[in-house]
């Protein structure tokens, strides 16, 4: 393992769970630090799980690493990035309790917030900007989720092991 020990930022071991959780590979570097600058001036706490910087890595090590924090609540919520957002969100999806969600637009990141609790938000560091990057963030950090039925009924869905049982369609 390349990364260094990951440390809290932005606040004491009071803030434990509700921390941010945040890493990339060499190709999500640049805008994990713009993102970093962004929980930095809003006082929101974090820890970086790596990488630390634009060597060439493999993201499926800072996905893992971010997933496991929160599914192992020491965060409330992750991001990670990686050049196009699609193999670290692959990677995070595949610890048990993690719902990642890869956003290219703000609408996005409130409607996986709002309809499927998503825990962790994947980024492609290649595909958006720093600007647009900030905002989707800002979206789901501060969108709650519904807690409706129907979406409380859809997630325990998504936490079911599908393999095993068979394709049946629900009567409307």
């Amino acid at each position: 393992m390349k990364s260094r020990q990951a440390k809290p930022h932005g606040g004491g071991a009071e803030t434990e769970g509700n921390m941010i959780a945040i890493g990339s590979d060499h190709g999500g570097f640049g805008l994990k630090q713009a993102i970093i600058g962004y929980l930095q001036a809003k006082g929101i706490p974090y820890v970086d799980k790596g990488c630390f910087s634009k060597a060439a890595c493999d993201y499926p090590e800072y996905g893992r690493a971010v997933a496991y924090a929160v599914a192992g609540g020491q965060c409330e919520k992750g991001i990670v990035v990686c050049t196009t957002g699609i193999g670290i969100s692959i990677t995070a999806n595949k610890v048990k309790g993690i719902r990642c969600a890869l956003c290219g637009d703000s609408l996005s990141a409130k409607l996986t917030r709002l309809h499927n609790d998503a825990n962790v938000l994947a980024l492609g560091g290649g595909v958006i900007g720093e600007n647009l990057a900030v905002e989707i963030v800002d979206t789901f950090l501060r969108t709650e989720f519904s807690n409706e039925e129907k979406h409380i009924r859809r997630i325990a869905g998504l936490e079911t092991d599908n393999l095993s049982l068979p394709y049946t369609k629900r009567e409307e």
